[in-house]
């Protein structure tokens, strides 16, 4: 399904371009002072608090002569309004409404297209005569902006989002189409944890060279492979072995500094990684330096055991893990631990079990009724702070991305909400939605309005 498309339009020099910088994430659109710059419509994948669409550069709208080359250039602008789903109408609100603004507001509105009023510029107070002056444009009221700082990007969000967002069963078929895609599994963790005897078991040859000698792999690996489930159903998994991850000050020579990263590049590129740790040596620091650096990149945990087999006291070495776990990675209790033997295939289905099961709740998306009933419950079981006597008011929460689950709560001041309040918030998310130990990520969106002078 085509992504929908939104065109930004102005008179020249209003900061179109920077806006088109912004919400692609590049420096693509040429910006400089001088007008003019843009002539043709440069087009670029955007990305709004989850919201993803196609967005038009256009050139500077003037009243020319359609043979003149600023005529063509109208031509492209109006091209392109024609063709897109809604339009971003920007004005300099440090110049206020010029009359060639009132032509563009009038083109506008005959078009019958969306269209969203963005006073840019409007950082300071030098931009408050112009967001008033906007709102006689016909167009509703503006959204005071900055391309240049991001302010406003909230209410910017909020305006688009019923002109963009798509249908939730659409979303829904989408990630049910891709609940059969190829599983990338990372197995990582210290030299000579039995990572390339676990993927060699996996795949029932020698493809990987193994040896008691530490550090034999250099470059991370991947082969693709076919796991048979519980329920006699193929599955495909792509497995990525790494070299061993020692401790930063020992890491001296160059072929292993490339190593090191050539790892934590396979970490960005997995979905699920598997910690695998020698049960003969037990948790030790540099483990959970490994665990951490995997959840801070968003990806999916699962702690494995291995060389179970010849563990002594098993039992309490099993709890000492768990314990050691549950204190030093106190961001995502629940981490899946599971005992595994490389050497006999003892444990290895149920390990590729529960490495599905979490990519599916880390790729799981919660609707939007669904998610504001719990807010709603969560908030009045437990009230937010009210700190420095203001009140803060949080209004609704959306989730804008999966893998990992990310949500934005929106509201009066909840970026000033303590993080214990916020982490209250993310165990409760957790709960009510199974997400289990996935990494969930909470942001905080305070539209900033000179104009919404609340009560104090």
């Amino acid at each position: 399904m085509p992504l929908p498309t939104v065109a930004i339009v102005g008179r020249p020099n209003v900061g179109k371009s920077t806006l088109f910088n912004r919400l692609v994430g590049k420096r693509l659109a040429l910006v400089d002072d001088q007008p003019g710059v843009t002539r043709d419509r440069r087009e670029g994948d955007a990305s709004l608090l989850g919201l993803d669409f196609r967005i038009i550069d256009t050139a500077g709208y003037e009243d020319e002569d359609v043979a003149t080359l600023p005529g063509r250039m109208r031509a492209q602008t109006e091209a392109a309004v024609r063709d897109s789903d809604v339009s971003l109408f920007l004005i300099d609100s440090r110049v206020g409404v010029t009359p060639l603004d009132e032509e563009i507001a009038r083109w506008l509105r005959g078009t019958n297209r969306p269209v969203v009023l963005m006073a840019n510029k409007a950082e300071g107070k030098s931009g408050e005569t112009g967001v008033i002056e906007a709102m006689g444009l016909g167009l509703g009221d503006p959204i005071p902006f900055s391309a240049e700082h991001g302010e406003g990007v909230a209410d910017l969000f909020e305006a688009l989002r019923p002109h963009l967002e798509r249908d939730e069963d659409e979303i829904a078929e989408e990630d049910e189409e891709g609940s059969d895609a190829i599983l990338k599994l990372a197995i990582v963790g210290r030299p000579n944890a039995g990572k390339s005897t676990l993927v060699n078991r996996f795949l029932g040859e020698d493809r990987l060279i193994t040896g008691p000698e530490a550090g034999i792999t250099r470059d991370s690996i991947s082969v693709d492979w076919e796991w048979t489930d519980f329920e006699e159903q193929p599955r495909k998994v792509r497995l990525i072995d790494t070299a061993g991850l020692r401790k930063k000050a020992r890491v001296e020579e160059k072929l292993e500094k490339l190593s090191v990263m050539d790892t934590l590049r396979s970490i960005d590129f997995a979905e699920v990684v598997v910690l695998l740790l020698d049960a003969t040596r037990g948790l030790e620091v540099q483990d959970l330096k490994i665990a951490d650096r995997v959840l801070q990149e968003g990806r999916a945990l699962i702690i494995a055991l291995n060389k179970w087999d010849v563990a002594e006291n098993a039992s309490s070495l099993f709890n000492g893990v768990k314990a050691a776990l549950e204190e030093g990675l106190s961001q995502a209790k629940g981490i899946p631990v599971l005992t595994v033997s490389a050497v006999t295939g003892k444990g290895l289905d149920m390990l590729m079990k529960v490495a599905f099961e979490t990519r599916e709740a880390w790729s799981r998306r919660v609707s939007t009724g669904q998610l504001n009933r719990w807010f709603e419950r969560a908030i009045e079981a437990n009230p937010p702070p009210a700190p420095g006597g203001k009140r803060i008011k949080p209004r609704y929460v959306t989730q804008n991305k999966t893998r990992p689950p990310s949500f934005v709560l929106f509201g009066t001041r909840v970026d000033q909400l303590p993080v214990s309040y916020q982490r209250y918030l993310i165990n409760s998310l957790r709960k009510e939605f199974d997400f289990g130990a996935v990494p969930v990520r909470l942001s905080l969106r305070a539209p900033k309005n000179p104009f919404d002078q609340e009560k104090k």
